[in-house]
């Protein structure tokens, strides 16, 4: 048996594998790949091809559609899908943004507010942000004070003209960069905002630092300090990228080739469609000509399309015109550029909420269930506006202190968003009202469903604590065997019920007689000690 075994353990010795490294090497830079998305955003045909024919290095880049080299002209269509949902995003959450508030009892700093986003034109800031950072990654709202304005002027910079410093996870300093013409050279500016501190600096196309008075646009910024140690900057990012640390990740990343092949398919429907036209057949001497000159009449692929034919000179010839038209299959097209707007798509909107019905079948409760994709994306992105944008209205608020000589205040603004695709409040009622009567529901719960965004974390504790005084709920401390015997009072109210008295309950240790015995205990005192008893 033993020389058995020793046979089987050198017939199946196993070796253990060996690590191997793999070295992937990344297609492009993080600036090469934000340009890219701000590209697919921008929908220019023209800029697609320039940019995939000159970054395409990889066998898998060269086989895309935009990066493929013609012969002759080939029409390219881009869908503009990545910029439709990008800016209907914007709309949707600015346009469920209900209101900005600093306070109930903070009438004349709401009505200064009013002013100061009425001047200084935050609606059209925010919904620059949200497009900047739905479509190249992520980006920074700046907070200048400067003497062509009377109000603190804020600014937008996407994830290209943004870098940020971070230390053991924590936000130092965010540097924004501004590229200044001089002549035929480019001049770079970069503006540092750390906490209580604004430091400039001019770069020229090497990398040199040079002076900031050599542009006249820069001569007059200085380094200075910030009261207060606020940093006058706010980020934001609304998806997280795994690719680029501390780093946003745009709306359409990772959806380059099926945007690609969306592109292809639509190119190549519309190019069958100009090919497909009606094609004449002319003999030679039936071509139309120049009523003045008599000459033939020039061909183009739009409104005079014929191919000349040589005269037939036979006896039984019959000169007429000819004309044939390819079959073109529609069907296969549309099956196709529905299977890739769809992959598109997935994950990021409902079609239904651009209006495009992918399935003439669904009825209407269909339609609905598919804005939930919509309602997902659409609340990451609220999510980060009620952290970003409270933070942002704060030090726009303290900045005009600043401006006008006074120590930076306190604020505390709120920002409520409304519902999207929701039902109206009485069917929310109906609904929320049986589930809590069913006991399967709590009041925080309801409420929350009841008031979502539109209400704030404060609002909604403040209504769970009324409800609870309505409805006799108390939250009161379990008993605890440390407890003494005069926390516990008994009310007992009078025959008549206007006199009431109270009475202090005592306990009392009366330990049970043995059978056959007779026992004799003694009470505990008022002070609450216990004494064992006599048998």
């Amino acid at each position: 048996m033993n020389r058995l075994q020793s046979f089987i353990a050198r017939i199946f010795k196993i070796e253990p594998a060996r690590d191997r490294t793999v070295t992937i090497i990344e297609p492009h830079t993080f600036r090469e790949n934000v340009l890219r998305n701000k590209i697919w955003y921008r929908g220019d045909s023209a800029e697609l091809e320039q940019y995939f024919q000159k970054t395409a290095r990889w066998d898998v880049e060269k086989a895309r559609f935009w990066a493929a080299h013609a012969q002759g002209n080939v029409r390219k269509m881009h869908s503009g899908i990545v910029g439709t949902v990008v800016d209907r995003y914007k709309d949707i959450v600015l346009a469920d943004m209900d209101s900005i508030d600093f306070g109930e009892n903070q009438k004349s700093l709401n009505e200064l507010w009013d002013k100061l986003y009425e001047k200084s034109k935050l609606n059209d800031v925010i919904g620059e942000a949200i497009t900047g950072a739905l479509a190249a990654g992520d980006g920074a709202f700046k907070i200048t004070a400067d003497s062509c304005s009377e109000y603190p002027i804020v600014e937008f910079y996407d994830a290209e003209n943004v870098d940020y410093m971070y230390v053991h996870s924590k936000l130092q300093e965010i540097k924004f960069y501004t590229t200044y013409k001089n002549g035929k050279k480019d001049l770079r500016l970069e503006e540092t905002y750390g906490h209580g501190y604004i430091k400039y600096k001019l770069y020229d196309d090497y990398g040199k630092e040079v002076p900031l008075n050599q542009l006249p646009e820069t001569a007059h910024l200085y380094d200075l300090g910030i009261e207060g140690n606020i940093m006058l900057a706010v980020p934001l990012k609304i998806l997280v990228s795994t690719k680029y640390k501390n780093r946003g990740k745009a709306l359409f990343e990772g959806k380059t080739d099926v945007l690609d092949g969306l592109d292809e398919v639509i190119s190549q429907w519309m190019d069958a469609i100009r090919m497909g036209r009606i094609k004449r057949y002319i003999p030679d001497n039936l071509i139309p000509r120049d009523p003045d000159t008599g000459e033939l009449m020039p061909a183009n692929p739009f409104d005079n399309d014929f191919i000349a034919l040589g005269d037939n000179m036979g006896e039984k010839a019959n000169q007429q015109v000819e004309i044939s038209q390819p079959q073109i299959s529609y069907e296969a097209y549309v099956n196709s550029y529905i299977n890739f707007l769809d992959m598109v798509l997935q994950g990021i909107m409902s079609p239904s909420t651009l209006g495009i019905d992918l399935k003439k079948t669904d009825n209407a409760k269909s339609q609905r269930e598919k804005e939930k994709v919509t309602l997902h994306v659409r609340n990451k992105i609220v999510d980060a506006l009620n952290e970003t944008l409270p933070e942002l209205f704060k030090l726009i608020m303290q900045t005009y202190d600043l401006m006008y000589g006074r120590t930076p205040g306190e604020y505390e603004p709120t920002v409520k968003f409304g519902e999207y695709a929701s039902p109206d409040f009485g069917t929310t009622v109906d609904t929320v009202g049986k589930a809590k009567q069913y006991g399967i529901m709590s009041i925080e719960t309801s409420v929350d469903q009841l008031y979502g965004d539109t209400w704030t974390e404060e609002e909604k504790e403040a209504e769970v604590e009324k409800l609870k005084a309505e409805q006799g709920i108390q939250d009161m401390e379990e008993p605890a065997v440390n407890m003494t015997a005069d926390d516990f009072h008994i009310d007992l109210e009078g025959g008549d019920g206007n006199e009431s008295k109270s009475r202090t309950a005592n306990v009392q240790n009366e330990p049970q007689g043995v059978p056959g015995t007779s026992s004799n205990s003694k009470g505990a005192g008022t002070d609450g000690n216990l004494r064992g008893g006599e048998s």
